[in-house]
């Protein structure tokens, strides 16, 4: 490298000797920009292969949008026609049954969830049959699962709870596994130090770290049967989901869009609840946090 005018001036075996060092920073090789382009175009085959198998087509979807802009009119203005009190009491059972479902999901996936963290139990045969019924629960979907309990238990919101339960079981667990085995060790050293065992370092060293990944993912999931056991009605599996479909097959489009309108309300509504939820626990958390540290060191007094 010489110097010319104050400035560095690289020679053309600086530059060769740069380039090997780190290609990357000279561009793309043109072997990786042919590879680049190859990878594009097999994407966008594929894209193409499967609106062809679907028969996906662009006509098809301007019909589509065709006779969707024919049916919103029928849609307006949204009414109940007498039925707002049915479907009020159907809106609750559609509540029930989420907030039921994800309860009992979370409950398990509590105790499912430290089984399956490999910090809390180390056995690699144990933790890796568990993962895999994790895998096996949550790959049936809520709906599958409404099918076979309509089947056991009949008819009504219980199959759909039961529905949801076992469905969210699987995805909850696998979460609050993996946040268990993401906790910090420090805090788990200080607890072991004074002598705990190991239920004592589950309760103070564990649990009060992933409790509000816990609890975020349980309102979350708490919102989303909400639209599920809506869907869950679809087979009989009660709730507002029941009207939703009768309305559709015999269109009565208006009641159809009011009911839409209650399910967005609710929805809504959850969302803010569940977020002042958070927002208040993580505050108390903070408060809690500072008024420990504040109490770790003593102050000294001042001396006059």
């Amino acid at each position: 490298m010489a110097m010319h005018s104050g400035r560095a001036v690289l020679s053309p075996a600086d530059v060769v000797a740069l380039r090997q060092a780190v290609p990357r920073a000279f561009g793309a090789s043109p072997a990786v920009r042919l590879g680049q382009a190859l990878g594009w175009v097999a994407f966008a085959g594929l894209i193409t292969v499967c609106l062809w198998r679907l028969d996906a087509s662009p006509q098809r979807l301007w019909q589509g949008l065709g006779k969707l802009g024919w049916l919103l009119p029928f849609m307006v203005p949204p009414t109940p026609h007498g039925w707002l009190g049915e479907f009020s009491y159907a809106m609750l059972q559609t509540l029930a049954m989420a907030f039921l479902g994800t309860l009992g999901a979370s409950l398990a996936a509590i105790v499912l969830g430290f089984l399956g963290a490999k910090n809390v139990v180390p056995q690699a045969v144990w933790h890796f049959g568990l993962r895999r019924c994790f895998d096996g629960i949550r790959s049936i979907d809520a709906l599958l699962w409404a099918l076979m309990f309509v089947n056991v238990v009949g008819l009504g919101p219980c199959a759909g709870v039961m529905a949801l339960a076992v469905s969210d079981t699987g995805t909850l667990a696998k979460l609050f596994a993996e946040a268990i085995e993401n906790v910090d060790r420090r805090q788990i050293e200080g607890v072991r130090a004074t002598g705990a065992n190991r239920l004592q370092l589950i309760r103070f060293a564990i649990f009060p770290q992933v409790f509000p990944v816990m609890l975020s993912h349980a309102l979350y999931y708490f919102e989303s049967n909400t639209r599920s056991a809506t869907i869950l009605g679809v087979v009989g599996a009660g709730g507002i989901g029941m009207h939703l479909v009768d309305r559709i097959r015999v269109n009565n489009w208006d009641e159809v869009s009011f009911i839409l309108l209650m399910i967005l309300v609710v929805v809504t509504g959850i969302d803010l609840v569940s977020k002042a939820i958070r927002l208040r626990y993580i505050q108390a958390g903070r408060h809690m946090t500072v008024t420990a540290h504040a109490g770790s060191f003593p102050v000294q007094e001042q001396r006059s």
